[in-house]
């Protein structure tokens, strides 16, 4: 078991043990020890990756966030299976390309279980399926305010809160990204491909950035997943089109994402920050 103590200005101290935070009085017996719950919010999470990575946060012990857009009957499922299995979970509706929806996300989740120590960008949208030379502004703008700024602005609200220079307790952050920023979608989803681009990068930067602050930020790079993503781009049945090119010879499934990024928040990965963690079945 590791302990460490440092001085705080309302508490005597506070010791971290085992990942957990313990605020303590110097009380004879250690009185009054509370424990800060796991506590994780994931956006986009009423389907696909999101909504598998919802349910395992519950196995693992997290109180979750569900955050959703549009499908509030889904994540109010999700919710269900949480409540049915023991656990504690909340939808929150919350459009993140919206800076305002993303502060109110936080203040909400967070007046119900108390601190974020988990934070998952997983929502994410594409266009239909199209030429880069057909594409339409108001599409780039609309894909990136949400498969960029939404990351931005939820990570910013996080690292504000989790912060160890800020009094927090630390944490950590998983982008999900695409192997599409590394193989670019021509004439698919090229604008998508450049977003999950930028998330890449911005992964980089901001681990280097937060890592004193007790903070660590990696990103997952999922491959051909089979989740509803691919109706929306008009193209319901690419995974099984394109899973000859799959060293695995298969397309994914969300349980599979959703378990590499639960290790990625998990002590077990403590030394792990700015990383890009691909699951794609060694495309």
């Amino acid at each position: 078991m590791r302990l460490r103590l440092r001085r705080n200005d309302y508490f005597p101290t506070i010791a971290y043990v085992s990942g957990a935070v313990v605020l303590t009085s110097f009380a004879p017996a250690l009185k009054n020890i509370r424990i800060m719950k796991k506590n994780i919010l994931i956006t986009g999470a009423s389907r696909g990756i999101g909504a598998a990575t919802a349910l395992l946060s519950a196995e693992k012990g997290y109180a979750v966030v569900v955050n959703y857009r549009e499908h509030g009957q889904n994540a109010a499922e999700i919710v269900r299976q949480i409540h049915h299995s023991g656990g504690e979970a909340v939808a929150i509706g919350a459009d993140i390309s919206k800076e305002r929806e993303v502060q109110e996300l936080f203040e909400q989740a967070e007046s119900r279980f108390g601190p974020i120590t988990a934070l998952v960008n997983n929502a994410g949208i594409i266009g239909l399926q199209s030429t880069f030379e057909e594409m339409s502004l108001e599409r780039w703008q609309r894909i990136f305010s949400t498969n960029v700024f939404g990351a931005f602005l939820c990570a910013r609200e996080a690292v504000r809160r989790m912060s160890t220079r800020h009094g927090g307790p630390g944490g950590g952050i998983v982008n999900v990204s695409s192997l599409a920023s590394r193989f670019g979608s021509p004439f698919e989803y090229v604008d998508y491909a450049a977003s999950k681009a930028a998330v890449d990068t911005f992964t980089l930067g901001l681990a280097k950035e937060v890592a004193a602050d007790g903070i660590r930020v990696n990103a997952v790079r999922p491959g051909f997943i089979d989740t509803d993503i691919h109706a929306s781009g008009g193209d319901p049945g690419r995974v099984e089109r394109l899973k000859s090119q799959v060293p695995l010879n298969r397309g994914g499934r969300p349980e599979e994402v959703a378990q590499a990024i639960l290790w990625l928040l998990s002590d077990e990965a403590s030394y792990v920050t700015g990383t890009v963690l691909d699951v794609a079945g060694g495309r």
